[in-house]
């Protein structure tokens, strides 16, 4: 099978697999404001990622790319779905492109339908760092992506089986390229310990692409004949690894992994994202309804956002990391179990 076609295969599984919602944000509950003391009218949407400055703590994940015409229409829909409602979108891994030039397209369209935005590369952490400057040169990216897909190359047929040196590939990523470097997950959550380890190496922006969104060990399968079925469950949902991130501390991070309301985002936040990121939710209205659907879904993210905050009397991006929550469940037997006190969260104050 060519890379281009295990692009599309990759889209049509990720609609027809869709999304587990296992990311334990239903474990978590902000603590009601009574007493907010202030309006929408208050409420401010720009936050940062490291050195970047969002006019909104949502974007656009990395989905597609490579795959040819089929995936070019999708990225151009998004960049210009980005461009109307002034978010960053990253383009999905950009490999396929630096071994077939043909490919480029796929990803060049996204700073053509959006020449003033704010785009990130994306590779994977087997990438060189004159692979990475090369990936961040055919789309003028803002940042670069590294993404960490260890489940999904294991599941893959065809998929690497050699893992070593990524860190410091990572490293010398950081070290070299002019942009910023931010180290995702694809879907399976990062440790504390995992954390760890890039900020020693100098990342500091964090996607944790935690557990409960898009299942990249269930596409895999899909295409196997062989089912590795252990993979489908593996990973640490997205409320736990963001809780798990911050307790290390030092890096903007980036929520993603299943989000698909104004709520998930507010709780993502809270829990100590800068930013969040969509990326299966936004692909299925794209694909099912138009990008019309899709300017007005993102639309109403940002106002149901607004209502949030103003609920909870956080006026800002920052303010909302400060409102008191309570985990329970799942995700409160985790973080103990790992040694993490979550009372830190229910005695927060935005004040």
């Amino acid at each position: 099978m060519t890379r281009a076609q295990r692009k599309i295969d990759h889209i049509q599984f990720a609609l027809s697999t869709g999304q587990s919602c296992s990311h334990g944000f239903s474990d978590v509950s902000f603590v009601h404001q009574s007493l907010p003391n202030t309006s929408c009218e208050h409420i401010s949407l720009q936050t940062r990622i490291g050195e970047l400055s969002l006019s909104s703590p949502i974007f656009i994940n990395a989905m597609t790319g490579g795959g040819g015409a089929e995936t070019e229409r999708v990225n151009e829909s998004l960049a210009m779905a980005a461009k109307h409602q002034g978010l960053a979108m990253a383009v999905g891994s950009q490999m396929a492109a630096l071994r077939d030039k043909r490919e480029e397209l796929s990803y060049k369209v996204v700073r053509r339908a959006n020449p003033n935005g704010i785009v990130f590369a994306n590779l994977g952490s087997e990438a060189t760092v004159e692979q990475a400057k090369r990936a961040i040169e055919m789309i003028e990216a803002n940042a670069i992506q590294i993404h960490l897909n260890v489940i999904q190359e294991l599941t893959m047929p065809e998929g690497d089986r050699d893992f070593t040196g990524a860190l410091r590939r990572i490293e010398m990523i950081v070290k070299e390229c002019a942009v910023p470097v931010i180290v995702k997950e694809v879907g399976f959550g990062m440790s504390k310990e995992t954390i760890q380890k890039l900020r020693n190496v100098g990342v500091t922006i964090i996607d944790v692409g935690g557990f409960g969104g898009t299942n990249f060990a269930g596409i895999e399968n899909e295409r196997r004949q062989r089912v590795l079925s252990y993979f489908n469950d593996w990973g640490i949902p997205t409320a736990a690894s963001l809780v798990e991130a911050e307790s290390v501390g030092g890096a903007s991070l980036i929520g993603s992994g299943g989000l698909q309301t104004a709520l998930d985002a507010a709780k993502a936040i809270a829990l100590g994202a800068s930013a969040v990121a969509f990326a299966g939710q936004f692909l299925r209205i794209l694909v099912h309804h138009g990008i019309e659907a899709l300017i007005q879904e993102l639309a109403a993210l940002h106002e149901d956002l607004v209502l949030i905050m103003t609920a909870l009397g956080a006026n800002t991006i920052e303010q909302l990391q400060h409102v008191p929550l309570v985990i329970s469940g799942y995700t409160h037997h985790w973080l103990t179990e790992r040694g993490i006190d979550t009372t830190i969260y229910s005695r927060k104050s935005a004040t």
